[in-house]
């Protein structure tokens, strides 16, 4: 708190004046003790003057309300497991029986095909010989007991070169006629035709005979074999 700095001075010019003035004592007394309260009238007046001054009155309050409180959203419980469960394996064991009765047997009706050799697997090197027909004497052909004949093939060189003269037949099966024969003799070009022939003699008992020969460059057969079946009749 800050007082008047004036006050004090006021306080002595009045006790001054009132001594200049040849009072009483008593008077002067009094006209001091006036002068005091006059003086600390004036001094509380200045005193309160001086806070209403200072004072400052405070904002007028502007509380802000509290927030709402908002509630959280009520949260939404996972769908419950839809997949169906894993399956269970029980281990076990297998066992595995022939059961002849339920496999199936063919049954072969009609005529089988006779098989046809692969002519290109018949070959030796640059050699090969396809069967074209049976000149003479087809197979079941009848003939007499030790009937000597020709067997004549008609044959073709399916090779890449040509048969030369020192080209002859081999023996495959022969153990039913005495056969003999000659060797080519002549040059056969790839993609000609010729015929080869062997001279046979009948077997002396009666039956059904069949012997086969191949041709050869004299150490390597090659080509489709050729076959004789003939029956000896009584």
């Amino acid at each position: 708190m800050r007082l008047n700095p004036k006050l004090p001075i006021l306080f002595l010019i009045a006790i001054v004046i009132l001594s200049a003035c040849g009072a009483s004592p008593a008077e002067e007394q009094a006209s001091a003790d006036a002068a005091m309260t006059q003086v600390v009238g004036t001094m509380v007046a200045g005193f309160f003057a001086t806070q209403t001054a200072l004072f400052t009155p405070p904002p007028p309050s502007t509380n802000t309300p509290l927030p709402t409180n908002t509630f959280l959203p009520t949260p939404t419980p996972a769908p419950a497991n839809t997949l169906p469960p894993p399956p269970t394996w029980t281990p076990g064991f297998v066992f595995f029986t022939n059961t002849p009765s339920l496999l199936l047997t063919p049954t072969v009706t009609g005529t089988l095909p006779t098989a046809t050799a692969n002519s290109g697997a018949l070959a030796y090197g640059c050699n090969n010989l396809a069967f074209v027909r049976d000149v003479n004497y087809p197979s079941g052909t009848e003939v007499a007991p030790e009937e000597s004949f020709v067997k004549t093939w008609k044959v073709e060189n399916t090779g890449t070169c040509e048969w030369v003269f020192n080209y002859t037949l081999s023996i495959v099966v022969d153990e039913y006629f005495d056969s003999s024969w000659n060797t080519l003799g002549k040059i056969v070009q790839p993609g000609e035709w010729t015929e080869l022939s062997v001279i046979v003699d009948a077997p002396k008992q009666a039956g059904t005979y069949t012997s086969y020969w191949r041709f050869t460059d004299g150490a390597h057969p090659f080509g489709a074999t050729l076959g004789l079946t003939v029956v000896v009749k009584e």
